[in-house]
């Protein structure tokens, strides 16, 4: 998707960028409020450490601050802000030799390696007459699964899948599913296509919801 092609800055996104042209600290006290954490959220995944990742978040607010006047537009003020931290994280953690660029990591040509769901799950015999259907199931959570996915263990797993994902798609869980962006607001900060965002975040959760099945099968 182009720049122009994207949806004009709103209303809401005008006043506070009004308001931080003059100075006013509600605005930048907002900003912060409403995406300090998130931004911090995904800086962890280009760097190796939180510190440096705290390091990324504030240097993308002094870019803010001292860009605003240069703001165009053609985004929305929030994927203009997660670009910018983006770029910052993305830099410290070529510093650090952690970050790998989506087009190494990713490539939906040529990237057909890793099926959504082991093949051998499935009955393959041809001719059969359950063929494609499923040969293992997948196995019951218990009769509280919520309960379960509460428990701090399982969070933990799940926090540690995801650490352990290629960049480009904990980049797209980690906005779709933690931070509950809307696809749209992925494919436009990550610039990606939509089908590329399908891929990534269908195998990323393939691959979360794969742990927590093992780790709740009662075998």
């Amino acid at each position: 998707m182009t720049e122009d092609a994207r949806p004009k800055t709103p209303a809401a996104d005008r006043q506070l960028i009004e308001a931080l042209l003059r100075h006013d600290e509600w605005a930048f006290v907002e900003l912060v409020e409403c995406h300090h954490e998130s931004l911090l959220r995904l800086a962890r995944v280009y760097v190796p450490a939180r510190h440096l990742a705290e390091e990324a978040v504030q240097e993308t607010w002094v870019a803010v601050l001292s860009g605003i006047a240069r703001f165009e537009g053609r985004s929305s003020l929030k994927t203009w802000i997660f670009r910018i931290l983006m770029n910052r994280a993305r830099s410290l953690g070529r510093h650090e030799g952690r970050y790998v660029s989506f087009a190494a990591a990713f490539d939906l040509a040529q990237d057909h390696s890793e099926p959504a769901v082991d093949p051998d799950r499935f009955i393959r015999e041809e001719g059969a007459a359950l063929h494609g259907h499923w040969s293992q199931p997948p196995t019951g959570w218990g009769a509280d699964p919520e309960a379960e996915l509460l428990n701090r263990e399982a969070l933990d797993l799940i926090e540690d899948v995801i650490a352990g994902l290629p960049p480009s798609q904990r980049e797209v869980i980690t906005l779709r599913d933690i931070e509950g962006w809307s696809a749209r607001e992925v494919c436009n900060v990550l610039e990606i296509s939509e089908t590329n965002q399908r891929v990534l975040l269908h195998r990323a959760r393939s691959r979360v919801r794969t742990a927590l099945e093992q780790y709740m099968s009662p075998n």
